[in-house]
């Protein structure tokens, strides 16, 4: 041909894994033999000014040698530029309608060639550029990369020379033989980093290789298959690759990346909104899926397998337990299981000394109350069972005492919860846990419990008055309410020490929200808050929330919280009855059943000893 071209190079050579694991074969494009393809930049089809000329294709023994010439378009001068500079070395196919036996492109169509920063086969690059800076002046330069041979091209001179088809062709200098180096001399140079990579692209390409049943190609070149031999299926796969946009096929679609987009890629992994490499990835196959290149398949392979942040036991995930530890250390323990008390209320007016006069008749003073009461225990327990194949196949920790943690855990909830306000169960509940045996504060007598009333609307007349140009916030309101219903409450609390609040967490931001009329915080901390309370603790119970009870006048109240000294609650348990745990093995299931278990009883043991604080709840 004549001297009408800017460069040459080889579009891509033959019997080269490439960098997405593909080995193109002899003749595989020979139908593009002497055709004219776009030469665009960098694979980027968005935009007409990518195009930046077009690449004549010649068929060769040893690949496809295309003859570039640029537009006279600004890209296309500026392309033209880097390339007489050195700047830019590599070319990149972009085919579709490929058929491949295993891992072998055995047929395609070529739809354009690309400069690329970086090139899929280890032997496209550019050999040859016409560097005329005047009339009769040439010059012949070949560039050939440097890089490893799994990013870009080899360093190794092309199997053959390009020759011109016609005698007006220039001819490429040869190269120095200290070029000449092996694949060994090739990986040596890598990093550690390069080898990895190399090593996980041959492997997926081997691994393809044994899942489609190919037979290694040991053949020459002689033997490779011809063209013609495209449609025949039974010696190999006809995986076909296709869309783009030059050629708008109704064919199947398969998401592949190439090394032109690692810009873009990369570009976005650096995003917040992505975040990582592999997010990076797949979102960009998601938004150009329709976009076949010659590239990377299933990059995610390449990635390293995910890892424990906290290695061993997985996180538990429960409400909070801060209460529960405090309410099974401070109850009053007891080695005795059947709890009775016994006490005399000797308040009434009639329970007075007299005054003596002569000859008058010496009265006996009034009677006095007899409070008693006895409470049985009952067995509480949590049952589960693991399968023994888990509990063998499960190597990363002990998944038998994690079990037995849980279930410890989960029984010690559900008896401060029934200690507290009661399990929630309905009566006729058979796994009830009755509050014969184990008295909740929330439920018990109103000698015991005093059930106290929040009145929000008392306490908003007697903060805001008739004074309507105040505006008092409903949380200082509230919050107002709830010290005021306390302290008054107090005033009947017989219980021993200073009693401890517990609430819902709610009830507690209320009032530390609570404001004044210049807008600053009433109580700056739960200290504060308890000590407006008079009481030594606050304790939020997120099992409080919402809990709503009916007292026998038929009147619903929802609970806010309860004050008390659990000191004066007694759990007693005799030998044999505390928290124990057993284990059996069914051999019909071939699993461990476990079991924790205890066996007590539990009540407030003095009179008027806990405060419950209620807001009404309208019918």
């Amino acid at each position: 041909m004549g001297k009408n071209y800017d460069f040459s190079g080889w579009a891509t050579r033959n019997d080269l894994v490439c960098s997405d694991g593909r080995t193109i074969r002899r003749d595989a494009f020979k139908d593009c033999d002497g055709k004219t393809v776009p030469l665009v930049w960098n694979h980027q089809h968005n935009d007409p000014t990518n195009v930046l000329g077009h690449a004549l294709l010649e068929n060769r023994k040893d690949g496809v040698y295309a003859y570039c010439s640029f537009n006279d378009s600004d890209s296309g001068k500026a392309a033209k530029m880097i390339v007489e500079h050195g700047d830019v070395e590599s070319l990149s196919i972009y085919a579709n309608g490929l058929q491949q036996q295993g891992g072998n492109v055995m047929h395609g169509t070529i739809r354009e060639v690309s400069l690329v920063v970086a090139g899929a086969n280890p032997g496209a690059f550019i050999d040859f550029v016409d560097m005329a800076h005047g009339e009769g002046a040439e010059q012949d330069v070949i560039i050939c990369a440097d890089e490893p041979i799994y990013l870009t091209h080899a360093d190794e001179p092309p199997k053959e020379e390009p020759a011109p088809k016609e005698e007006t062709k220039p001819q490429p200098k040869e190269k120095e033989d200290d070029s000449k180096e092996t694949i060994q001399d090739v990986v040596d140079t890598m990093t550690e980093k390069q080898k990895n990579v190399m090593y996980a692209i041959i492997g997926a390409v081997l691994d393809e290789n044994n899942k489609s049943g190919s037979e290694p190609d040991d053949k020459s070149d002689d033997d490779a298959p011809d063209s013609d031999d495209k449609n025949n299926t039974s010696k190999g796969g006809n995986k076909v690759m296709k869309h783009n946009i030059f050629d708008k096929d109704e064919e199947q679609l398969e998401s592949v990346l190439s090394h032109a987009d690692q810009g873009e890629i990369l570009a976005m992994a650096k995003m917040k909104t992505v975040g990582s490499l592999q997010s990076a990835v797949k979102a960009y196959c998601e938004e150009h899926s329709d976009v076949l290149k010659h590239g990377y398949e299933d990059i995610e392979a390449l990635f390293p397998d995910y890892k424990d942040v906290r290695p061993g036991a997985p996180e538990l995930v429960t409400r909070d337990q801060g209460w529960v530890t405090t309410v099974m250390s401070k109850v009053h323990k007891s080695p005795l299981s059947r709890i009775r008390t016994k006490q005399v209320d000797a308040r009434g007016d009639t329970l007075r000394g007299h005054g003596y006069q002569k000859t008058k008749q010496k009265k006996p003073m009034g009677n006095m109350k007899l409070i008693k009461r006895t409470t049985d225990p009952q067995t509480v327990y949590v049952k589960d069972a693991l399968q023994r194949d888990d509990i063998i196949d499960i190597t990363d920790f002990d998944v038998v005492q994690y079990q037995y943690g849980v279930m410890r855990q989960l029984l010690n909830e559900e008896i401060a919860t029934a200690i507290m306000v009661g399990d929630g169960r309905d009566d006729g509940d058979e796994m009830k846990i009755s509050e014969q045996h184990i008295h909740s504060i929330w439920n018990d007598d109103d000698i015991y419990s005093i059930h106290y009333d929040v009145d929000i609307e008392a306490a908003k007349t007697e903060i805001q008055g008739t004074r309507t140009d105040l505006n008092f916030g409903e949380n200082y309101i509230y919050a107002e309410a709830v010290i005021t219903a306390a302290l008054y409450a107090r005033e009947d609390y017989k219980g021993t020490g200073t009693p401890d609040f517990f609430c819902t967490p709610h009830l507690l931001n209320v009032m530390l929200l609570a404001k004044d009329l210049n807008g600053r915080r009433i109580y700056n901390s739960k200290a504060d808050i308890a000590a407006a309370l008079d009481v030594n603790e606050i304790h939020t119970v997120d099992q409080f929330e919402k809990l709503v009870r009916t007292d026998k006048d038929q009147q619903r109240h929802q609970l806010l919280g309860i004050i008390t000294n659990l000191a004066d609650y007694t759990v007693g348990s005799t030998k044999g009855g505390e928290i124990t745990r057993f284990n059996q093995f069914d051999i019909d299931f071939n699993q461990e059943k476990y079991l924790i278990e205890t066996r007590l009883s539990g009540a407030l043991t003095r009179i008027y000893s806990a405060i419950v604080l209620e807001e009404p709840v309208n019918p």
